[in-house]
């Protein structure tokens, strides 16, 4: 990686364009590149795009030119996951995938579910289809990402970590031309530093976004090219995880735990998951939907009071806690789906929303998202790499072969199950039951789901403020403490990247009719109200706390607030979560 890192930064395209910074008025060069297709993000999705499109090459004895950026300071620092995997589209890509040494080494053994009450869990006799997870195995995402970024280069993709990409480029018709990089060493007045280094453009014949969850780019396409414009908002929801090591009597390598009920209320969608792994260690996390109501709820407590439920502390107690970390996961499934493909560009994996929320997995469902736009990307790329287009095509096929694979099959079949659980738990439980036991995914009808996430959340005064009782240090802990275990560094000197449309609103409806629900909702403690001279309030942004979880983007009430690409390789720095 560090060969291909040298030659982005010295094997320029002649071509220079004039710029000018959009937050004073300094006119700069930026250099550019040219490339096949251009790849917006090193997850489990875009690098099983680069690698279906150079398959597609090698067989055809075709050379093509394929990039991916990376805004984390290397694959895998800002991948998050459960994660159990289902191997399917693996098996697809790369079957002999364990002889090249996968890192998925610790199968499925035995599956959990367990309601749980204030006090007690029940465990459910029958084990429902969606959790069966024979033939699965636990795994760390980040680690995935990695081997896959290797057998990415061995094929010649040309993969790029810091660097983040903080614009789409537009061809004079209105088509994707391609991204450039964010400018770097600019402070946090907005003017340039002795350090600065304008962006770079990355001109492809096609673009492939990749970003995950909420994706800042994905954003503006989808507005762009009104791929929204048949489909229902969108719904997320907040993981948090925790790895713990623990003493080897409570750890049994192979043992999935999922649960519902206690510590969320009957309203409010979510569930956690306990992995036993390897080494002793132990994966622990909490999923709470994006469209709670309550704004007095803060996720990052209550999965604090999980880890307190008696089902759960016995197998940490003794413990110590190794790493944090927090990510927005797309919930929506087959409603909420975009239009895929556009002028000059293709949405998979999660930014589009292909996660199968009904089994808690979207690994497999990226990848194969991922493999088929590659496959309708393909056959547009002109075989002159020297020649530049000058619009960008539609991959239109892409819908099609979507529509005619086991991937639309599998989210088709649960498609109501999320929507359901508008109606509250139990109604939602006997639901589920009902169409997994009963109609098996046929039915002839589809929910649907209950609006906007932002839309969700009521007023205050409606609510009695919830008492979470302090850390203990030991099971518990705070938000600071948590952060640090996830290994966050961003420049310090940077404008700020969580942006305020309107500051205004920030204390005149947030403060005022919601209590300052970010304060709570924000698993890093980004926001935080102070009481200025006089005591009036203000909220104060800690940026560089900043998970890149993407959830005051999801969730703000007036949508004020706008997630930005920090300064490339800024975040968190994941090892193998």
């Amino acid at each position: 990686m560090q060969a291909a890192l040298g030659h982005f930064q010295s094997s320029l395209h002649s071509n220079k364009t004039k710029q000018k910074d959009i937050m004073n008025t300094t006119e700069f060069e930026r250099d550019s590149m040219a490339f096949d297709v251009v790849i917006v993000g090193a997850g489990i999705a875009g690098l099983s795009a680069a690698i279906r499109l150079k398959q597609l090459a090698a067989q055809q004895q075709r050379e093509i030119s394929v990039c991916v950026l990376e805004k984390g300071s290397e694959v895998g620092a800002h991948i998050l996951s459960g994660a159990v995997i289902d191997p399917r589209a693996l098996n697809e890509l790369l079957p002999d995938w364990k002889a090249l040494g996968a890192p998925l080494t610790r199968s499925v053994t035995e599956d959990r579910i367990l309601f749980l009450t204030g006090q007690k869990s029940y465990r459910m006799p029958i084990v429902p289809p969606s959790f069966h997870n024979e033939g699965n195995y636990i795994i760390s995402l980040g680690l995935l990402c990695k081997w896959l970024a290797e057998q990415a280069e061995n094929l010649g993709v040309e993969i790029y970590a810091g660097f983040a990409a903080s614009e789409i480029l537009y061809h004079p018709d209105g088509s994707v031309k391609g991204v450039a990089t964010g400018n770097m060493g600019v402070g946090k007045d907005g003017e340039p530093t002795d350090a600065f280094q304008p962006g770079m453009e990355l001109w492809a014949q096609q673009t492939i976004f990749a970003e995950g969850a909420r994706g800042s780019l994905t954003k503006q396409v989808i507005e762009r090219f009104h791929l929204d414009k048949a489909a229902q908002p969108q719904t997320y929801g907040l993981g948090i995880k925790e790895i713990w090591e623990v003493p080897p009597e409570q750890c049994q390598p192979g043992l999935v735990i999922h649960t519902v009920g206690y510590p969320l209320d009957s309203k409010t969608y979510g569930g956690s998951f306990v992995y036993h792994l390897d080494d002793n260690q132990i994966a622990l996390g909490l999923v709470v939907g994006l469209d709670y109501q309550n704004p007095y709820l803060s996720p990052f407590e209550e999965f604090q009071r999980l880890k307190l439920h008696p089902a759960i502390r016995p197998m940490l107690e003794g413990g110590r806690r190794i790493a944090y970390g927090a990510r927005a996961l797309v919930e929506g499934g087959l409603q909420c789906l975009p239009k895929l493909a556009f002028a000059g560009g293709v949405l998979v994996g999660d930014c589009a929303g292909f996660l199968n929320v009904a089994r808690i997995k979207g690994s497999h469902t990226a990848m194969k998202s991922a493999m088929l736009a590659a496959e309708a990307v393909f056959p547009l790329l002109e075989s002159d790499t020297e020649k530049q287009p000058a619009h960008g095509k539609t991959a239109a096929r892409y819908q099609g072969l979507f529509e005619q694979s086991w991937l639309y099959q599998e989210l088709h079949a649960i498609r109501n199950i999320r929507p359901a659980f508008k109606w509250g738990l139990i109604p939602a439980m006997m639901y589920t039951g009902l169409e997994q036991y009963v109609f098996k995914g046929r039915m002839p009808w589809t929910i649907a789901h209950h609006g906007t996430d932002a839309g969700s959340l009521h007023p205050a005064k409606e609510y009695t403020p919830i008492e979470y009782p302090k850390p203990d240090g030991k099971i518990t802990f705070d938000r600071l403490s948590s952060v640090f275990l996830a290994g966050v560094s961003h420049e310090e000197n940077q404008p700020a990247h969580l942006q305020l449309r309107d500051p205004a609103l920030a204390i005149d409806l947030n403060y005022a009719q919601y209590a300052s629900p970010e304060t709570r909702y924000c698993p890093a403690g980004v926001y935080e109200i102070v009481q200025q001279s006089g005591g009036k309030p203000r909220l104060q942004i800690n940026a560089a706390n900043c998970l890149h979880c993407k959830t005051c983007d999801i969730k703000d009430p007036a949508q004020n607030i706008t997630w930005t690409c920090p300064e490339g390789g800024g975040g968190p720095n994941y090892s193998a979560m």
